[in-house]
């Protein structure tokens, strides 16, 4: 039988059960649909990926120091004689606060007394008169001596030089010796007692063993520095640094911004920076320029809009350019406007934030009281991690007490787009589930043809077919099934992109999605179609023509 004659044959087939052929073809639309929806979902995500990080050197690496403070106890007892001190001045003043570092009014016979500041309980005041006895915080008296510390929690301490308060409540130890030099007050239960002299007035050092003195560290971290990095400490780092190519250092803040098209005042992110961000972050700027070292030397109060905030204002970059912004109820000239950047640097969003000069928003809006990061960018890529620890070992030359975190933009690319190859496999197998699916129905659909079309088999072989041909026509007859579903899953896939979009998912449809849907689909009809036509070409014409 010519190929011509097979084709025929199949096309009447197919159209002569239009509703079966579309029945059995719906495994495949879904399949096909799923395949252009995975491609295209899986590209726009590696789009977006690209488009987030764009402005991102690779070889950057944020360094930032932020350290948990944790508090500790107080100090045993106040420290040596001051007005506000741990030691007493002469005549005995009032206890302070328990555990606080700074104490309060203490009330006396012949008047009040300041408090000292100690660590666990205030040491004593300016000094009564001399019979006056110190007033103390929490409702205990201290004695009148020439130096009695309060106590903590309302005990009294007892008189002498140098009587020193108990910690919660209980008397001191108290009656003075021959000298004239009462005993320590009895320490909290489980506390091991000062090893020095009470009456020396000198601060207490914890004894080696046993609990640890109130005050000291509770854990490492509590010995580490909390430093505010500085440009100086940028130009430290390229200085003593061989790998490095450029560093600079900024900070994120948000303030109440107004001006524009604003009916009101809106809270936006402020960005300090330094001159060199934008080449470094690899900002464009779509009108006027960025922030100049003269500007950041002179705290000049210019500003640089990214897109977003720029639309957001004043309509579009032309607008922006040149007008005037309140921030934080002070002027600001819009001195340029960036390119849509949709990224993030340094934990900066460019198109939604306002950028100043570094030392301008130090002196107007954050004050000495920020925690910058300090961004240097690697010569070569691939080693990040040494220097990484060259860095680490040469802030420690500065900071010998501080810990400093370290991020790099390559990680943070790597692992968008490992998240996003995730997803895409994910699809990849749903799809090929959704084909598996679709090649049994038309598995199961053929079969029941070859069973349904016995007879015509058996005339087919009965006039000169061959097994060859039997096989080759339930082959083309699959695959032609499959190709339609094919077809409409490429049709369905535009019809549903759209919906998808609403999901705020980014699709990017493409000629090779298209293909590699119509190639899965006549590959699956193909493959299981072909066992059925095996059978129907293994049928004998005698038997095929008397089955009923």
């Amino acid at each position: 039988m010519r190929i011509s004659e097979l084709l025929r044959l199949v096309w009447q087939n197919i159209t002569q059960n239009k509703f079966k052929t579309v029945m059995t073809s719906i495994g495949i639309i879904v399949g096909a649909a799923t395949i252009v929806m995975v491609i295209a979902i899986g590209k726009g995500g590696q789009m977006d990926v690209a488009d987030q990080f764009k402005n991102l050197n690779a070889g950057a690496i944020d360094i930032s120091c932020q350290v948990e403070t944790q508090q500790g106890f107080g100090g045993f007892s106040g420290g040596r004689g001051g007005p506000d001190g741990g030691g007493g001045m002469p005549s005995g003043g009032s206890s302070g606060k328990s555990g606080s570092s700074s104490g309060s009014k203490g009330s006396s016979s012949s008047g009040s007394s300041k408090s000292g500041g100690g660590d666990f309980s205030g040491g004593g005041g300016m000094p009564p008169t001399q019979d006056s006895t110190g007033g103390n915080a929490d409702g205990g008296s201290s004695g009148g001596g020439n130096s009695g510390n309060g106590n903590a929690d309302g005990g009294s301490s007892g008189g002498g030089n140098s009587g020193n308060g108990n910690v919660n409540g209980e008397n001191s130890g108290s009656q003075p010796d021959a000298d004239g030099n009462s005993g320590m007050g009895t320490p909290p239960q489980g506390m091991k007692m000062p090893s020095q002299d009470a009456s020396s007035g000198e601060n207490f050092t914890p004894p080696d063993d046993g609990m640890d003195f109130p005050g000291a560290s509770m854990d490492d971290s509590a010995d580490l520095e909390q430093v505010t990095l500085t440009q100086e400490d940028a130009e430290y780092l390229l200085e003593n640094m061989n790998d490095i190519s450029d560093a600079t250092i900024s900070y994120t803040t948000r303030a109440g911004v107004d001006g524009g098209d604003l009916e009101e005042e809106t809270i936006y992110s402020i960005a300090g920076v330094q001159a060199n961000y934008a080449s470094l972050s690899n900002l464009t700027l779509s009108v006027g320029e960025f922030i100049s070292e003269e500007d950041n030397g002179n705290k000049e109060k210019s500003c640089i809009l990214g897109a977003g905030v720029a639309e957001e204002i004043f309509g579009s970059a032309i607008e922006a350019y040149g007008s005037i912004l309140y921030i934080d109820q002070r002027i600001y000239v819009v001195d340029g406007v960036l390119e849509e950047m949709g990224s993030v640097s340094s934990g900066i969003s460019p198109d939604d934030t306002i950028f100043i000069p570094y030392e301008t928003g130090i002196k107007y809006l954050v004050g000495e009281n920020v925690s910058p990061t300090l961004t240097i960018i690697a010569e070569d890529v691939e080693q990040i991690d040494t220097v990484i620890a060259e860095a680490t070992e040469v802030l420690a030359e500065s900071y010998p007490n501080s810990e400093f975190t370290f991020s790099d933009a390559g990680s943070k690319m790597e692992a968008a787009s490992a998240s996003n190859q995730i997803l895409t496999m994910l699809l990849v197998a749903m799809a090929v589930i959704v084909f598996v699916v679709g090649g049994i129905g038309i598995m199961n659909v053929l079969f029941v043809s070859v069973k349904e079309r016995t007879n015509e088999i058996g005339i087919l072989k009965a006039i000169g077919c061959s097994r060859k041909n039997i096989l080759l026509e339930f082959l083309l007859e699959a695959s032609a099934i499959s190709f339609l579903g094919g077809v409409l899953g490429i049709v369905a896939s535009l019809l549903i992109t759209p919906i998808v979009q609403q999901f705020d998912v980014r699709v990017e449809l493409s000629a090779t999605a298209f293909l590699a849907a119509l190639g899965f689909a006549v590959i699956t009809g193909t493959i299981f179609g072909f066992y059925p036509a095996f059978k129907a070409s293994k049928l004998v014409p005698v038997e095929a023509l008397n089955a009923e």
